[in-house]
């Protein structure tokens, strides 16, 4: 006690984000204890934080958190958390099914323990088995990420019992707030605004569609436990009211073994914007300013931002004050989020409260500067908070992408299986972050999320955020599975989203016909067709070198394109149709990103190549077109699966549109239909899966 610090001077800064002292001072074998006056100014001059004369009173000893925490999670957040865990000093435990034993949080950790095999509820949300696993290893906590346990009141209960703690509010908030009902009701005591609805449990299919009557058409049933957008379905009327508490309901019971739905009024067309926030066991609470998640397909968020374009400072401050209201109300300890649907007139509606660590958490990172994983480990050990409401900044502009393995052609994103053939993070990029949970050659299998990645991008304007995501974007490398880029890419340059020009049903009204890929302009189609030949002409200027053949000319005969008279040609001038394009590079093939310029423009290229001759091309009119086949006859499921459900018997006469069987795919559950009116031949019994 009683030594004193004065800090640097002058330090510099990553990007423009706030530099905390105890970041400043974690490195050191000392703890800041209590700080004896505060930074007097901050000013910047070229990217650099000037810091004056600091006195901070520290202590010798470390400052105690946990010695080990075991995560119940996989992917990309359990690597999440443990990076936060090394930097604190504190060793980690991951826990696996038995089809992830080589997973990349497997091999972070210091220790792993098998769970069980693949499927969720017999492994990650195994509630024995993780239990064994935190006393087999010693783990004096558990961090529980998202989604599996995160927001189960009993696992956490169940931790306490067995002297662990449990990384995340207490089990009165977790019952509070994970119950969409209770939550509904303690957000109307709080004064919160909240959405018009039903408070109670429906408990059937006739009761859905009496209590959807009276509310009005369109309603948006849900599951009281849920989140994430499993177990939620929009109705616009009684067919697909009874249609959406089946599925509502069996996925609710799937995701979060809970089956409870309620119905309120779906708000058309709104906004989903978010708030933040960070509450200690001390009754202190801040909220961490909001993010914008406008942007979703089937109640799952594709891009998300931070801040919002479309709030102002006092629609900010009220949001934050009814969030951490209602944060209070419960007494609620750790991070957490609360969800706000905001009409045109900026009107906010209370949705409901996450407990737990968001999916989104990176952007409101980048510009607040805190660490949202170390807070909630700080405050499960009991301290207090470390800032003030007045403390909070909002530095610069930060974007989301989430990357998934997905076929963005098919209903804006149908999950896709696969090993990763080629994988290659853009992480070269300044201000570039990707929190990702797997390597070249991980397996993307049916049983688990589909998502790859979390792309996130940090500028000091919303204009050099997106620019710089457009630019990751291009040099994000994924083969070997269908990948969603091609939709992010259009989304985060479409000029309706780059004015923030959008709503929760951005998709629907861009691509009414759904995604379709980038169009090409007839300029765009010219540079294309040009790299292609160009491509094609290194690639053969490469074999001939290899293969000992001088001639520094191609076939121009056979090929329409002259390579100059350099064998190593980084210029090519090529001719189409009478049109000159420039195309220049350094041509290495052997990468899987290729930088080259057309006509001055630069551009980043991933290509797979098949360039015909001129006879190959003469001939290939001559050869038959594969006919496509004939499904109305078959159901055939766009995307790997379990069969959970069938709906008809051999012998049935079904009609056009009838349910067949429904699939359950990576956690959500899809309907089939008959394509025409049909009898069902005799099928085995023993059907399971896809």
């Amino acid at each position: 006690w009683g030594t004193y610090w004065t800090l640097p001077a002058t330090m510099s800064v990553a990007g423009s984000r706030l530099l905390h002292l105890n970041e400043l001072l974690r490195q050191s074998s000392r703890t800041v204890v209590g700080v004896s006056s505060k930074i007097i100014s901050r000013e910047r001059y070229q990217s650099k934080l000037v810091v004056h004369k600091v006195s901070i009173s520290c202590c010798s000893s470390v400052l105690q958190t946990f010695d080990k925490i075991l995560i119940a999670n996989r992917g990309e957040i359990a690597c999440r958390v443990m990076k936060t865990c090394k930097k604190m000093g504190i060793k980690t435990v991951a826990v696996h099914s038995d089809v992830d034993s080589s997973a990349v949080h497997v091999k972070m950790a210091d220790e792993a323990v098998c769970v069980g095999p693949a499927p969720t509820n017999k492994s990650y949300l195994n509630m024995d088995a993780i239990l064994e696993a935190a006393r087999q290893t010693g783990a004096q906590a558990v961090h529980p990420g998202y989604g599996f346990l995160s927001e189960n009141k009993e696992f956490a209960r169940r931790l306490a019992a067995h002297g662990v703690t449990f990384i995340g509010p207490d089990t009165h908030a977790i019952q509070a707030m994970g119950d969409k009902i209770e939550s509904k009701l303690i957000a109307k005591k709080a004064k919160v605004n909240t959405i018009p609805g039903f408070d109670g449990v429906v408990k059937d299919a006739e009761e859905a569609v009496r209590i959807a009557g009276e509310i009005g058409y369109p309603v948006m049933i849900k599951a009281s436990a849920g989140g994430g957008g499993k177990g939620m379905r929009i109705a616009w009327n009684d067919e697909e009211t009874r249609e959406g508490f089946r599925f509502s309901s069996q996925e609710a019971a799937s995701s979060f073994g809970d089956d409870r739905l309620l119905i309120e009024k779906f708000i058309d067309n709104p906004r989903h914007i978010e708030i933040q926030v960070l509450a200690d066991k001390h009754g202190n609470a801040l909220w961490l300013n909001e993010r914008e998640c406008s942007i979703q397909r089937r109640n799952q968020k594709v891009v998300e931002e931070a801040p919002s374009t479309f709030l102002d400072p006092e629609t900010r401050c009220a949001m934050g004050e009814q969030a951490v209201s209602l944060a209070k109300a419960v007494q609620y300890s750790s991070a957490g989020t609360v969800e706000f649907l905001v009409d045109s007139k900026k009107n906010f509606y209370f949705l409901e409260m996450n407990t737990r660590l968001q999916v989104e958490h990176p952007i409101t990172e980048c510009i607040t500067g805190l660490d949202l994983v170390q807070q909630m480990i700080r405050v499960a050990k009991g301290y207090p908070l470390q800032h003030r409401q007045a403390d909070i900044p909002i530095n610069g502009w930060a974007i989301e992408s989430r990357v998934y393995a997905e076929d963005p052609y098919k209903s804006f994103g149908l999950p896709s299986i696969g090993r990763l053939s080629q994988y290659q993070e853009p992480v070269n990029i300044p201000a570039v972050r990707v929190d990702s949970g797997i390597q070249e050659g991980s397996d993307i299998s049916i049983y688990y999320d589909p998502m790859i990645s979390k792309l996130v991008t940090y500028g000091s304007t919303r204009a050099e955020a997106l620019q710089r995501m457009e630019e990751a974007l291009d040099n994000y490398v994924i083969r070997g599975v269908t990948h969603n880029i091609p939709l992010l890419r259009e989304i985060i340059t479409h000029p309706r989203f780059v004015s923030g020009d959008i709503s929760t049903k951005f998709l629907q009204e861009v691509y009414p016909e759904g995604f379709k890929g980038h169009q090409l302009s007839d300029s765009e189609r010219w540079e294309l067709l040009a790299t292609a030949v160009a491509l094609f002409v290194a690639a053969q200027l490469r074999s001939q070198r290899f293969l000992g053949n001088l001639s520094d000319e191609l076939e121009t005969c056979s090929h329409v394109c002259l390579p100059g008279n350099s064998l190593v040609c980084r210029f090519l001038q090529v001719d189409l149709d009478g049109k000159r394009v420039d195309v220049s590079s350094e041509w290495n093939l052997a990468s899987a990103l290729l930088p080259v310029t057309v006509n001055g423009t630069q551009r980043t290229v991933q290509y797979k190549l098949r360039v015909l001759s001129k006879l190959a091309a003469a001939l290939n009119k001559h050869m038959p077109e594969k006919v496509p086949e004939d499904t109305s006859s078959i159901l055939r499921s766009p995307m790997p699966g379990s069969v959970v459900a069938v709906s008809v018997k051999a012998g049935d006469t079904v009609a056009e549109g009838q349910e067949i069987c429904v699939i359950e795919a990576m956690k959500m559950q899809n309907s089939m239909t008959a394509a025409k009116t049909a009898k069902v031949r005799p099928y085995s019994s023993a059907l399971s899966s896809l």
